[in-house]
């Protein structure tokens, strides 16, 4: 397996800096390996010459050196000789050009050819001599220099935040009102138009699919599919480079930086999509461009028979974060895109994987102590999606103080409620008063709750309204892909119809889910283009398409003003009252001016829930009365009357008798979208539409008597 070496010596690096680090004059190259009997830099020129340099071997496993005339630009990758030992977990193989793991950017994409393989095709414990130069992307020294101007952040407190979950070639591919030169690209996502947009909705950050570099998979290369949403990493620091409109030569991170500068000064923070739980190499069968080649057994869980992989994730893999090297590896590139790309927080792609101890979820576990106590992290926002697929990995409820999780629960309840399941109503009335089952401890609040009804993996909201079952058939799976649990309903007729009922049927509840995220306790998350009823015909798992059924469709915003606005009003509405977006639990204590306990919940015939009205399995009505108090005394609110009827029928809700001297007006009626600012007769039954949610408020300045009087 050997190869024939032309390598040159470099000359002494000052410091032990991982990856590689531009002066002026040169450049410090830097790879740790705990394994490798030699480590060569390789510079490749613009026609794909390739020239070796032999790096030293420095103190802490890390192998380093400094070659001067290196200039921003310069390609380059590692390969790391040593030893070939898969059932000691070794698999070293200097045929194979590596990535750097620090690399800021990276060039190219991974062409699919046996060559990329550190093994044989048919034996993933024989190694394979072929040179992969020819097949794998290639590392690139950047310049550390940009001019931020006054960049700040907008610093929005995770209770006032309004999170908005989009792709950042999806938003803008189709865009009309970007140039086409720049529609599918971090500039397209700053330009006016596309922030214009964000702005008008009132979200308060995008949380963007990832953006790290990652790797279209081979099986959907060969069925002329792609990754669309990104969840195979292979570069933790560098921002992907198809998503560049400045070429991938380093342009991609200036790009990236300005994008970020954009949407502050819009106000709007920059959450990342970050996976860290696996790599794009995937278990034994999988390509060596990176971890793998470089120290397998440091980066990766092994299992008992170490040639193969713990695979926690239904991935292949798991980065072992227990280990010094990967876990300094992940805390590098949080603080990296925190200090010099100016993110303003991060939500953990199966954030379970990062809590395992050596098997079970541990929430005092390495990774999530290292993240507790650094104080670069300390004012970013930590989101988890608190579930993998190991065994017994959903831990929803179980991360740390300063974490919120993404609550399934809230989904699932909100989902069932509004398609009319029994025995929903208990679960529904704790979850949109901040599922304090849940996150009621360990000095949690509300906004540890990051409510959704719709994400990237499942059903957008106009599918979910409009399918009893996943149409996965365009993924070449036969549709065995996504989930089974969709928990949705189509109205009455599976797919599109020109039924006018149905239609109507529909739209109300997409109005109907919205306003139920947005008027819930904990921070709400919209899935982008759901606020113009954004359709993937049925497929719940379009994971695998970079096309059409993906992108946004903004023809469809006009189509569906009514719902963009509907939207905005909402958010405008959360927004201005605080009620809405409390840093304490609800209480249940009486409200200082009051009189009345914080949070009451009232039958249809305005009388106090009982315990038998609570477990009622037919219940499907509740009214819920809001005081005003907020948890801080100095920031008192208007009352308000949460009326839902999610009966097929309509109903009548008769306003509780204390709460009659006060004036009620309509805030929301998802059945007349633009019914808000009338009043309501607080002494004549109010009558619901099947299926439809009332917001009263009833203003301070009203001049009201005493509602305890």
């Amino acid at each position: 397996m050997a190869l024939e070496s032309t390598s040159r010596r470099v000359e002494p690096a000052a410091r032990a800096a991982l990856g590689a680090r531009h002066d002026g004059a040169g450049a410090t190259f830097g790879l740790f390996s705990s394994v490798a009997d030699a480590v060569e830099v390789c510079l490749f020129d613009d026609a794909g010459r390739e020239t070796r340099f032999d790096l030293e071997q420095g103190d802490t496993f890390v192998w380093q050196g400094y070659l001067p005339g290196v200039a921003p630009g310069q390609r380059y990758g590692f390969r790391v000789h040593g030893p070939w030992d898969p059932p000691s977990g070794a698999r070293c193989n200097p045929a194979k050009l590596l990535l750097d793991p620090y690399a800021r950017a990276v060039a190219g994409e991974v062409r699919w050819d046996p060559a990329v393989y550190g093994h044989v095709s048919d034996d993933p414990d024989r190694a394979d001599g072929t040179d992969s130069a020819p097949c794998v992307p290639r590392s690139v020294v950047v310049a550390a220099d940009f001019d931020w101007g006054d960049d700040h952040r907008p610093g929005h407190a995770t209770a006032d935040s309004i999170f908005y979950e989009v792709h950042v070639k999806g938003f803008t591919r189709l865009h009309p009102d970007v140039p086409e030169e720049l529609r599918g690209t971090y500039a397209g996502l700053a330009h006016p138009a596309a922030v214009a947009h964000l702005k008008r909705l009132g979200v308060t950050a995008v949380e963007l699919l990832p953006v790290h570099q990652f790797v279209h998979d081979a099986q959907l290369v060969a069925r002329g599919l792609r990754n669309y949403w990104g969840y195979q990493s292979i570069g933790y620091f560098a921002p992907h480079n198809e998503y560049s409109s400045s070429g991938d030569a380093g342009g991609q991170l200036d790009e990236f930086r300005r994008m970020v500068r954009a949407l502050h000064a819009a106000g709007l923070e920059v959450i990342l999509d970050v996976v860290f739980n696996h790599t794009a190499e995937g278990d034994q069968w999988g390509p060596t461009l990176c971890f793998r080649g470089i120290d397998n057994a440091a980066y990766y869980r092994l299992a008992d028979d170490r040639a193969r992989y713990v695979d926690d994730t239904g991935c292949g893999n798991t980065f072992d974060l227990h280990q010094p090297q990967p876990l300094r590896l992940v805390m590098d590139a949080l603080r990296y895109w925190v200090q010099e790309m100016h993110v303003d927080g991060f939500r953990f792609d199966l954030a379970a994987a990062l809590g395992r101890g050596a098997s079970d979820f541990d929430p005092h576990g390495t990774f999530l102590e290292a993240i507790g106590q650094d104080p670069v992290l300390a004012d970013v926002k930590l989101i988890a999606e608190p579930w993998d697929t190991g065994w017994g990995g959903y831990d929803l409820g179980q991360f740390p103080a300063g974490w919120s999780e993404w609550n399934g629960k809230f989904r699932d309840t909100v989902r069932d409620w509004w398609r009319g399941a029994e025995g929903t109503l208990p679960d529904l009335a704790t979850r949109i008063s901040g599922s304090r089952d849940l996150f009621g401890h360990g000095g949690r609040r509300p906004t540890a709750s990051v409510n959704i009804v719709t994400v990237h993996d499942g059903f957008t909201l106009a599918d979910l309204v409009s399918f009893n079952s996943k149409h996965n058939e365009a993924n070449g799976e036969d549709n065995h892909d996504g989930t089974d649990d969709n928990r949705s309903w189509n109205c009455g007729v599976e797919g599109p119809t020109d039924d006018a009922a149905v239609l109507a049927l529909r739209a109300r509840q997409r109005r109907n889910f919205i306003a139920t995220l947005l008027l819930s306790e904990g921070a709400p998350l919209l899935l982008g283009g759901d606020e113009f009823a954004r359709t993937q015909h049925g497929n719940n798992n379009a994971y695998c398409h970079d096309d059409e059924l993906t992108w946004f469709d903004w023809s469809a915003v006009a189509a569906n003003a009514d719902l963009v606005e509907f939207t905005a009003r909402l958010c405008g509405l959360r927004e201005r009252h605080p009620v809405f977006r409390r840093r304490q639990f609800f209480q249940g204590t009486p409200a200082p001016e009051t009189g009345r306990d914080d949070l009451d919940w009232y039958r249809p015939d305005g009388q106090l829930m009982t315990g038998d009205d609570w477990g009622a399995p037919f219940a499907r009505s509740v009214m819920i009365a809001l005081s005003g108090a907020t948890g801080d005394d100095t920031r008192p609110d208007d009352p308000f009357l949460i009326l839902l009827n999610a009966w097929w029928d309509p109903l009548d809700f008769t306003i509780p008798e204390s709460l009659r001297r006060m004036a009620w007006q309509v805030e929301v009626d998802t059945n007349a979208p633009d019914g808000a600012g009338g009043t309501v007769d607080p002494a004549t039954p109010v009558r619901l539409t099947g299926r439809s949610l009332l917001l009263l408020r009833s203003p301070r300045s009203a001049g009201r008597s005493d509602p305890a009087g």
